[in-house]
């Protein structure tokens, strides 16, 4: 077996990255967004290191998600002037899908279903139906400001400010923009509290469609699991992380979780911090499998391959430091770490 592999991406994107993400057929093209106004296309398929900048797709402001569409060539981008874009990657064209009346904080495509969802500070979604586009779109009012949001082969995941995550139906949502229903009839398949007590940084829905984790801005993250029975949600649990000890020995200095991604093909999962570092957890053992070696600054954002090959990590100044001048140009990276073959593999695994 060849040894696991890292490279960082170049050019790097000009400052924060806000998202990676890989396209849903092939595992050798990923999406950056980034705070400097352009959406990067990196082309993997004469390896990691012989990675290359395919194109760069500019934006009115900065754009702060990123997710493939129907097809490895359409994208959806989310951002800062409140807009939710559609970019055609071989043209280039970009078309506006969507407005919202605050910055849109993420963007998330269903390909089981064709649903855009997009969810904004000015705690709205806004739900379209690709597949149909003459049907008219949803807004459902939320009753917080989206945080986070994830989408599992069947659900919507939305975490808020007052610890509340709403779970919707993807099914219910079709079936209601076929009929042309309006999004005050959308009601949560559930509505829980969050497991954290501080504000949600990252969430992440299992690819077995049983659940999702959540992670906060206080060094945790949360394991919870969709069925609604006693014994299901006992399973549940939280777990403190990217934490490292104080130098004066007192306590420990607590990091955001700002990122968290699932294996597609194990089900583990890794998460990435304002301490630098990326971990590698068996959700089902409740157990670290393995840390990363401790990047110059803060890991923004996590994304593996479909095949599970790839870990993408991005890599940018946090504030952390309480630094009042950010700029993310020159101390940002986009790292590309090729996994062993059993790397991701959970240790209950067969």
């Amino acid at each position: 077996m060849a040894p696991a592999t890292q490279v960082e991406l170049s050019p790097p994107p000009g400052d924060a990255v806000s998202a990676v993400v890989f396209a849903p057929e092939s595992s050798t093209r990923l999406l950056v967004s980034s705070w400097d106004k352009n959406v990067y296309l990196y082309d993997l398929s004469n390896g990691a290191s012989e990675a290359n900048l395919s194109n760069t797709y500019e934006h009115r402001a900065p754009v702060l998600d990123v997710c493939f569409g129907a097809s490895d060539d359409e994208a959806y981008t989310a951002g800062m002037d409140w807009a939710v874009n559609r970019i055609n990657l071989t043209t280039g064209e970009k078309v506006l899908v969507s407005k919202h009346a605050a910055p849109v904080r993420n963007v998330r495509f269903s390909p089981n279903h064709g649903i855009l969802v997009s969810a904004s500070w000015d705690c709205s979604l806004n739900l379209h139906d690709t597949e149909n586009p003459s049907s008219t779109p949803l807004r459902v009012s939320l009753p917080g400001k989206p945080q986070a949001l994830a989408i599992s082969p069947s659900k919507v995941v939305v975490a808020m400010t007052g610890r509340i995550i709403n779970i919707y139906d993807l099914g219910a949502i079709k079936s209601l923009l076929a009929q042309g229903g309006s999004g005050a009839d959308l009601k949560p398949w559930q509505q829980r509290e969050s497991s954290l007590r501080y504000l949600t940084r990252a969430l992440a829905c299992m690819p077995n469609d049983a659940g999702y984790a959540t992670s906060s801005i206080e060094g945790r993250v949360a394991v919870e699991w969709f069925e609604d029975t006693a014994e299901s949600q006992a399973r549940k649990y939280a777990f403190k992380c990217h934490r490292q000890p104080a130098p004066d020995g007192d306590g420990d200095i607590v990091y955001p979780v700002n990122a968290l991604a699932f294996h597609s093909v194990h089900g583990t999962f890794a998460s990435g911090g304002g301490d630098g570092t990326v971990a590698l957890w068996d959700a089902e053992a409740k157990r670290r499998l393995k840390q990363y070696q401790k990047s110059p600054n803060s890991v923004a954002a996590l994304a593996f391959s479909n095949d599970g090959k790839y870990l993408a990590i991005g890599v940018c100044p946090g504030f952390e430091t309480g630094q009042q001048d950010y700029n993310g140009a020159g101390q940002t990276m986009v790292i590309i770490r090729e996994l062993g073959e059993n790397e991701a593999k959970g240790k209950g695994s067969k």
